[in-house]
């Protein structure tokens, strides 16, 4: 039985976060939102009426960006949001960055499931 081929992975240039479960990539034109996780939101974005995961939504920028520095940023794409912003698993070196946000209690799993060992 044949297995659909995995899409390679994109390498993510100058990259940079934007909050907690969010970053930019110099080479892409749409924002990447890290695939599974959803980390606190920065001051001032959640709205009215919406349950925001609970936290520093700084601490989490900051944390996502330290982690990014660990080496090359590579994007495994699994989708689109409803934003179309790109859904990935993202990985610095060989440190996959959604799982270490969820171990270091920077985010919690929400939206689709992702495998961490």
């Amino acid at each position: 039985m044949a297995y659909p081929a995995t899409p390679p992975a994109i390498i993510c240039e100058a990259p940079r976060a934007v909050d907690g479960d969010t970053i930019r990539c110099a080479n892409l034109l749409r924002s990447v939102r890290l695939a599974g996780i959803d980390a606190p939101e920065l001051p001032g974005h959640c709205r009215r009426g919406r349950a925001c995961t609970p936290g520093d939504g700084q601490a989490a920028k900051r944390a996502l960006a330290r982690l990014m520095q660990l080496g090359p940023v590579r994007l495994q794409v699994t989708g689109r949001d409803r934003y179309w912003r790109t859904l990935a698993i993202v990985s610095a070196g060989r440190v996959n960055l959604n799982c270490e946000l969820l171990r270091h209690g920077q985010a919690v799993r929400r939206y689709s499931r992702i495998r961490c060992s």
